[in-house]
């Protein structure tokens, strides 16, 4: 299925069973949403309600039993004008994700999501850009809850960055 635009996609990773209800809101006023990983509850992804009601989730390296067989470990979503591939990140670098790696395994795609290190960061000093929304719930938050928004139409991209504080 292909996501026609102009939409909107929140992006959230890393909330490890806590989904903080100001990150809830925002996700609701958005057309789809991303979970990227650590997940860590069923709960989570319930709350997550986006317009169109598609949830789009993988697997992190803390859903294990839970979540592990029946979240993927990456996932592609298809929009009009290009492609996201969601994964943890954890695979191409424990402590901290290599982006010429997951540049590398996922080179046609427009926007590479991850998460694993909550640390909110979008770069986009090459194609395809490689952003991770921070942490969604309380585990490790670095100064605040935080996601990012995409918002597309058939030509431009926009991501912006929501930090709340603790």
């Amino acid at each position: 299925m292909t996501i026609s635009s102009p939409t909107s996609i929140a992006i959230i990773s890393d909330t490890h069973a806590v989904l903080d209800e100001r990150i809830a809101a925002l996700i609701r006023q958005c057309d789809y949403a991303i979970h990227a990983g650590d997940v860590c509850g069923e709960s989570v992804l319930e709350a997550m309600q986006p317009k169109q009601g598609k949830v789009y989730a993988v697997a992190g390296n803390n859903d294990g039993y839970l979540h592990g067989n029946s979240l993927p470990q990456q996932t592609r979503i298809e929009l009009e004008s290009g492609s996201i591939v969601v994964e943890h990140g954890h695979l191409h670098g424990m402590s901290k994700p290599c982006h010429d790696s997951l540049r590398k395994a996922h080179s046609d795609a427009r926007v590479i999501v991850y998460g694993h290190t909550h640390t909110m960061l979008q770069d986009k000093s090459q194609q395809p850009w490689v952003v991770n929304p921070g942490a969604a719930g309380s585990t490790r938050t670095r100064g605040g809850p935080s996601c990012l928004v995409l918002k597309c139409d058939e030509v431009d991209w926009h991501i912006t960055e929501h930090r709340f504080s603790e």
